[in-house]
Formats: C-alpha cells, sequence, structure tokens
C-alpha cells in the first residue's frame, strides 16, 4: 500500500497549479542556499572546535616554573 508513481504525479501537478512553476524554482533555490550554508556553518563549527580544544590541551600543561617547586 505504498505511494505509487501516479500518485506522486498528481500530487506534483497539484503543487504546481496551486505554487506555480517560478515560485517552486525559487523555493528550490532558496533550499538549496540554506543546505549551502547550513554546511558552510557547521563545517566552520567544527574547525573552531578542534582550535578550542587545541587551546584547552595547551592551557592544561604544568608550567616550566611549577615543575621547578
Amino acid at each position: 500500500m505504498g505511494i505509487s508513481v501516479t500518485k506522486l504525479l498528481i500530487v506534483l501537478a497539484i503543487i504546481i497549479i496551486i505554487f506555480g512553476t517560478k515560485r517552486l524554482r525559487t523555493l528550490g533555490s532558496d533550499l538549496g542556499d540554506a543546505i549551502k550554508n547550513f554546511r558552510s556553518a557547521v563545517k566552520e563549527g567544527e574547525e573552531g572546535q578542534t582550535g578550542d580544544e587545541e587551546k584547552v590541551n595547551d592551557s592544561e600543561k604544568p608550567s616550566p616554573k611549577s615543575e621547578e617547586n
């Protein structure tokens, strides 16, 4: 009882009639831009996170002065 191809085509035709092709095109491009921006933000967040971890590891190392005491 899955969705058949004919049902999908009918739904697509109704969507095109309601919104129009121009509006669907702009919606698709906006969605693509949003996904692209999300991926770049995630990538920048991962790069920033590894930099933060290196700073934390550097601050946890004992200083040479404390080893002498």
